[in-house]
């Protein structure tokens, strides 16, 4: 996988923890049906970052964008990452939620996402994927598919390797550390 000198300079320089919140959207999912989100946690913790919350919240636009302006506004937490409520039907709203909430918007991880989801793992179904992140403030924000699956790549691929870097830009002028 190629990387650029700055890139790895940047990886350098970035956190060696995060502090992570965990978020399931789903009407049916519990704490004891949620393989996603413990698959998410798992693999947050294998990568040395900190899960300091897990919650499994309705797929209620509402009530997403208020969990995301409550851990926003959190000194404790510095990345939320939700997982389900992305599809195309009615009732998903979590990207739309997330992104009324974005400073800042990460347009590539859902494009990278959707293409690694093309070859690796779903094939033209990824043309119904969403996914989408950025930052609230201070607060990085990556919101992917509900499936084991998508969690699994999503986070080996994208989340796990980058997520100190881009803690590292957005504390760059900010007044976290």
């Amino acid at each position: 996988m190629p990387n650029s000198p700055s890139a790895e300079q940047h990886r350098r320089e970035a956190p060696s923890s995060v502090a992570c919140l965990v978020v399931t959207v789903s009407d049916t999912r519990t704490p004891e049906t949620d393989k996603s989100g413990r698959l998410a946690r798992e693999l947050l913790e294998g990568g040395g970052y900190a899960v300091i919350g897990t919650k499994i919240v309705p797929d209620e636009y509402d009530l997403i964008r208020r969990l995301l302006q409550d851990a926003a506004a959190d000194p404790a937490v510095e990345a939320v990452l939700l997982n389900g409520g992305t599809g195309i039907a009615g009732r998903d709203t979590t990207c739309e939620a997330v992104k009324s909430m974005l400073t800042k918007e990460m347009p590539g991880f859902g494009e990278i996402f959707r293409m690694l989801s093309f070859t690796e793992d779903i094939g033209s179904a990824a043309i119904l994927s969403r996914a989408v992140a950025g930052t609230i403030g201070e607060t990085a924000v990556f919101s992917m598919p509900g499936s084991t699956g998508a969690v699994r790549l999503a986070m080996t691929r994208l989340v796990v390797p980058e997520l100190g870097h881009v803690m590292r830009e957005i504390y760059k002028d900010a007044r976290r550390p």
